[in-house]
């Protein structure tokens, strides 16, 4: 029995995050590896900036191979981009794992960060262009969830590595480094029995090809559905008006006002979401909780229950985000953000770690979790879904390249910066979090038109003719709903009633 259409594209876009697995799963295990007695007697105790190296050069790498990805991405196509981060991912997580001397460490991370690069800028872009534009939001934001599931497993297997080997044995460390070479080796040899996209082989002269996925992905292999014929004649029309005016460049991006405008928001919204303080607390979370005088042990601990309050917050966002739209969820998870970083910092100045107060404890460690809970339900996968969606084919790879580029770039500069942050100026660097979650939800209340349901060949008229302050209009009378109007056309002319998809 065949799968239902949406149901079918739902499990490529879950197979693909496997990728997001892994930049997940790094980002919660880095904590446990830069705490472990082992990992600290191993490297002779970094210093502060060595540390903070650790962390950076991974997110540097990152930033080098999103960039690379978006050419890549353009001349290979989805897949074999996705196959390359996941091979430069491999060599990076053998070297960190096998490391026996800090250089290697560095060396590693900065080429699992490559990996991750490709991986975190293709994927949320390969499943925008497989999905319907009624799922296209669930299936992006499994971005996000499945870095949420990688994040949940760093944490248990992190804690359980950490409390159960003693400090003199490197496997504290080795271990969860190592285990995370494995989804990548599946992925990699996997996703080639998955379609390409429809979109890119179309842009690449292969129509038949590209018609033959379309009816795949929508109609069970069905080329005379109506749905897969209205989207096929509509990228076929959207390509050849691409290809006639526009330049297949990056200087599109820039000279092109619409095209610009998308480029900024998409940057915005990366760059917003690493200054929410997230990245903060993922990496240093055991600094950070030390700061109220909770031990390392028990901060791990907490910080595994956060992970499943954060996957349970992503899995929501995948099941209303098509219902409810991006804007508003940004704009008011920005806010809740706010308000918790006010109240944990009340608690750090008022309790530090010098006083011994167990419900400062838990006031601290209840607005982490919520403002895990409100950046995972919203900020989180809306800054994958909205700029995998927003660009045309032409400038979609490159695009979404720079964007996830910006937010390399900044999660580099807070993981170099928070830990000498927090030794010297203490819970006052959480100001930085306060004021920028709430100009970041005054942003998006401004300039962020919503974009939910509109299909991938109509966002150039929309954000044609929608003015840059968007608060307050109807988003609607900005484009006509193109894609429905030929679905009407083509079913009158073949007195059909509806598609499958």
């Amino acid at each position: 029995m065949a799968l239902p259409p949406k149901l079918y594209q739902f499990l490529i876009g879950v197979f693909a995050s496997l990728g997001s697995w892994l930049f997940g799963y790094d980002l919660g295990v880095i904590a446990e590896v830069i705490a472990s007695g082992s990992f600290a007697s191993k490297f002779s105790h970094p210093s502060d900036n060595q540390t903070g190296l650790i962390v950076s050069l991974f997110t540097a790498g990152a930033f080098v191979g999103a960039g690379l990805a978006g050419p890549v991405g353009d001349y290979l196509g989805r897949r074999s981009t996705i196959a390359s981060g996941t091979l430069i991912f491999t060599v990076g997580g053998a070297l960190q794992t096998g490391a026996e001397n800090i250089h290697f460490l560095w060396g590693g991370r900065f080429l699992a960060g490559v990996g991750v690069g490709f991986l975190t800028m293709i994927i949320p872009l390969y499943q925008a262009e497989l999905a319907h534009p009624d799922i296209r939001g669930t299936i992006t934001a499994l971005q996000q969830f499945m870095l949420g599931v990688g994040a949940l497993c760093a944490s248990w297997i992190s804690y359980g590595t950490f409390v159960g080997f003693s400090d003199t044995n490197t496997a504290q460390w080795r271990l969860p480094l190592g285990i995370q070479i494995i989804p990548a080796v599946v992925l990699g040899a996997l996703i080639f029995l998955f379609p390409e996209s429809p979109r890119w082989l179309i842009d690449h002269g292969r129509d038949e090809q590209g018609l033959q996925v379309l009816a795949q992905l929508h109609a069970h292999g069905n080329t005379d559905d109506v749905w897969v014929r209205a989207e096929y004649d509509q990228i076929r029309e959207a390509l050849e008006f691409e290809h006639e005016h526009e330049a297949k460049s990056y200087k599109e991006l820039f000279t092109s006002k619409s095209a610009f405008r998308r480029l900024l928001l998409a940057m915005a919204l990366q760059a917003s979401v690493q200054m929410t303080g997230v990245s903060a607390i993922q990496y240093y979370s055991v600094d950070i909780y030390s700061q109220v005088g909770i031990n390392g042990a028990d901060t791990l601990r907490y910080q595994a229950i956060n992970s499943i309050i954060a996957l349970v917050a992503q899995a929501l966002c995948i099941a209303l985000v098509d219902r409810f739209g991006r804007r508003w969820p940004l704009i008011l998870g920005n806010m809740g953000n706010s308000l918790t970083f006010i109240t944990a910092c009340i608690l750090i100045a008022i309790f530090p770690a010098t006083v011994n107060n167990t419900g400062a404890h838990w006031g601290f460690i209840i607005m982490t979790w919520l403002y895990n809970f409100s950046f995972s339900a919203t900020c989180g996968p809306l800054s994958w879904v909205i700029p995998a969606e927003i660009f045309d084919t032409h400038t979609r790879s490159k695009g979404v390249s720079i964007a996830t580029m910006t937010s390399f770039a900044f999660n580099t500069m807070i993981g170099q910066v928070t830990a000498t942050a927090i030794t010297n100026v203490g819970y006052r660097y959480y100001f930085v979090f306060i004021i920028c979650n709430f100009t970041n939800a005054l942003f998006f209340w401004a300039f962020l038109p919503e974009t939910r349901k509109v299909p991938l060949e109509e966002m150039n008229e929309l954000f044609q003719n929608a003015p840059v302050f968007v608060a307050g209009k109807d988003m609607s009378q900005y484009r006509t709903p193109d894609l429905q109007r030929r679905v009407a056309d083509i079913a009158d002319e073949k007195g059909e009633i509806s598609h499958v998809a």
